[in-house]
């Protein structure tokens, strides 16, 4: 059976991203699983809830382990225990339905989405300006 159109997109979309839009893409789905899984607490929808926060785990932790150190050095670090932090309020937001936790790492996927969106952006303006 042929996958539809718009599954076929996005699977074009991934395989011929760059590794900086590969990057961004998995915080935008982080981001939205966690928004979800808030969504699904204030619904009172338990398996919506663990469902998504397992999503978010999966790729935070993806995150996690694309982490290069010899080139990252202390921001790879900073990063890993980041990412840490934020799976174990995962795990304790999804056991609590803690709306408070998943806010907190919500805001934390936020911030670094945007920095890395405006590394990205700096970097490109000095590509283009050399």
């Amino acid at each position: 059976m042929s996958k539809n159109p718009f599954q076929k997109y996005k699977n074009t979309s991934v395989e011929s991203a760059s590794k900086e839009k590969l990057l961004l893409m998995m915080y935008e789905g982080a981001i939205k699983y966690v928004k979800k899984a808030i969504l699904a607490i204030e619904q009172g929808n338990i398996a919506e809830r663990g469902i998504n926060i397992g999503y978010a785990y999966d790729v935070i932790m993806e995150l996690n382990n694309t982490l290069n150190h010899e080139v990252g050095g202390e921001v790879a670090m900073n990063l890993e225990q980041l990412y840490l932090f934020m799976t174990n309020e995962l795990i304790k937001a999804n056991i609590k339905a803690d709306k408070e936790k998943l806010q907190s790492v919500l805001k934390i996927l936020e911030t670094l989405y945007e920095g890395w969106v405006q590394a990205i952006e700096k970097l490109k303006k000095e590509a283009t300006a050399s």
